[in-house]
């Protein structure tokens, strides 16, 4: 397997607007070529089966979902709301693999995302309608099923882009809420039990041990700014915490610090997608230097760094979209100018 790039690189987090994903595919390649990250669209604007949790839940092996009212739930028997999420999810493959294998110069990487174990189980709902989170048997049940079902996913994706190094984000949107016990129940009236720290931890072990094993040659950990369990991540053996940057606290900077100088990497939300405008270059390249030289960290580390949005960009117009990738791609050719001194 290659090695990661030794420079800053560039990648966004996973989902794009609209319903095209030629388009979509097209327009991340050619804006993340190497040696930066293209990655696997997720298209929401599809609708049912296209969002994250959906999409995560066609890979779970042994376990099949429909759409109710109130979300996803745990069924039986696989139904069309199952066949249309695993559909999208081929066809994005295949797509692809047509246009990779039209590049001249494929990119060296390919990263794909899914819902991590915890968020996935705040997502899904038992047959009662309550939240998987409720039941630590549950809980179990999906991170297992989850794991199981990754080597397919990945052996798809590299029948698609051979000999890419794979890269995978697990997202978990709701771990602040899912660790702090602040999920209400379906009644609205209580909060579900927190999930406790070593629990956790395992969780995120058995989903990144079976990525892994199916082939990933790096595995991050994507988390909201609030709250982020840096300690438990790492601890779960992550190669790299990915977070944005746009509200971390000293404390948080130094749990960070303390993790890149374990050898655990970066990818910095260095883009706030909330704003509207696109950051000045050089702004965007302060919000990584100054606390990174203000926690005596030297300038040669930062190669180890990967800058991405604060969140995915489905909200965005296509056009938005890409220049924020262009911009991304602007702020990591600053931050290498910055590495080599």
């Amino acid at each position: 397997m290659n090695a990661p790039p030794s420079e800053v690189t560039a990648t966004g987090l996973g989902s794009w607007p609209g319903e095209d994903p030629v388009e979509a595919t097209r327009i991340i390649r050619g804006e993340l070529g190497s040696p930066h990250m293209p990655y696997l669209a997720e298209l929401p604007d599809r609708g049912v089966g296209s969002d994250a949790v959906g999409r995560t839940a066609s890979l779970l092996v042994e376990m099949a979902v429909d759409v109710q009212p109130y979300g996803w739930r745990l069924v039986d028997r696989p139904g069309k709301d199952y066949r249309r999420a695993a559909s999208a999810l081929s066809t994005d493959i295949n797509v692809l693999a047509d246009v990779a294998g039209a590049e001249e110069r494929p990119s060296a990487e390919i990263k794909v995302q899914l819902m991590g174990p915890l968020s996935l189980a705040a997502g899904l709902h038992l047959h009662n309608g309550e939240r998987a989170l409720i039941d630590y048997g549950a809980r179990r049940d999906v991170a297992a099923s989850l794991a199981a079902g990754v080597g397919s996913y990945l052996a798809r994706v590299s029948s698609a882009v051979p000999g890419a190094r794979l890269v995978v984000q697990v997202d978990e949107p709701d771990i602040a809420a899912v660790l702090a016990g602040t999920i209400p129940t379906s009644s609205g009236y209580r909060t579900l039990r927190a999930v406790g720290a070593q629990e956790a931890i395992e969780s995120w072990r058995v989903v990144i041990e079976a990525l892994r094993a199916a082939g990933a040659a790096e595995v991050a950990v994507a988390v909201p700014e609030i709250e982020a369990p840096f300690e438990r991540i790492v601890t779960a053996g992550a190669d790299a915490i990915a977070v944005p940057l746009k509200a971390l606290t000293s404390r948080q900077w130094e749990q960070l610090a303390e993790a890149l100088e374990g050898g655990t990497r970066l990818w910095a939300g260095v883009v706030d997608v909330s704003m509207g405008t696109l950051p000045r270059v050089a702004d965007a390249v302060d919000s990584v230097w100054r606390p990174w030289h203000e926690l005596g960290l030297p300038a040669s580390t930062l190669s180890s760094l990967r800058v991405t949005p604060s969140a995915g960009l489905a909200g965005l117009t296509p056009s938005t979209a890409t220049a924020l990738l262009t911009r991304l791609t602007q702020v990591a050719d600053g931050l290498n100018q910055v590495a080599q001194g």
